[in-house]
């Protein structure tokens, strides 16, 4: 089997095309579900019990349950509720995009939540007990002293979070969204190639998971060289 060359070159445009709409769906769903995993972090180390548990519940639904089945219910569910589709945010939530980002936004929270919970945890409790000795409050010492060293013992694990994220994206096909892998399933349908096609896709796949890769390791070493110059700070080893 050779390898057709001029196939990928006619439909690389549109593949790129593609793409950018990728990019758009990352770009999205990880600010969506950064912020989200943030503040349910948040609730799940400062929280009071009751939303403590409904914190813990969310994460136990999102992520013990298939993605797939949360777009599914998100894009096909909320059409079948009459108070949403009698309401002014119907012609927003009828959209695959926003679907999709909602699903793959709400789901990324769950895995960031733990994140954040797991890295406040790995701080020593005497940080903690210092700053209450000083007459900081839980929240302020959590804004001041936890949170920065937090991040920077969150940031290896949400920079994989992140790549997940770029390949999670190839389901929102499932939803009739043109994006990567819908553009490569519709060439595929019409020139009959799966080969060069989904190859093809998947390099580009791999080129964006490349970026965010290479762009959370430089952001841990500046990390890591900026606690260096503080004094008594230490360096942190970026992974």
């Amino acid at each position: 089997m050779t390898f057709d060359w001029a196939l990928v070159l006619d439909n690389l445009p549109n593949l790129l095309r593609a793409t950018v709409l990728t990019v758009e769906l990352v770009v999205a769903s990880i600010a969506l579900g950064l912020a989200m995993g943030c503040g349910l972090g948040v609730v799940l180390i400062l929280g009071k019990p009751l939303p403590r548990r409904l914190a813990r519940l969310y994460s136990l639904l999102f992520r013990g349950t298939p993605l797939l089945v949360q777009l599914f219910l998100i894009y096909y569910g909320l059409g079948q509720l009459q108070f949403v589709r009698d309401s002014v945010l119907w012609p927003v939530l009828r959209q695959p995009f926003v679907c999709a980002v909602l699903a793959l936004g709400m789901n990324s929270a769950a895995y960031t939540s733990e994140i954040v919970r797991g890295a406040v945890k790995a701080i020593p409790a005497g940080q903690w007990e210092a700053a209450k000795s000083l007459g900081l409050n839980r929240l302020l010492t959590f804004r001041k002293v936890i949170a920065p060293q937090a991040m920077r013992i969150a940031l290896p694990s949400y920079g994989n979070e992140a790549v997940m994220m770029v390949k999670s994206t190839a389901l929102a096909s499932t939803i009739s969204m043109f994006d990567l892998t819908g553009a490569a399933r519709t060439i595929v349908a019409d020139t009959y190639a799966p080969y060069e096609i989904f190859l093809t896709s998947g390099l580009i796949y791999l080129v964006l998971t490349g970026l965010i890769q290479a762009g959370f390791t430089a952001l841990e070493r500046r990390l890591a060289i900026a606690s260096a110059g503080k004094p008594g700070g230490k360096p942190v080893k970026a992974s």
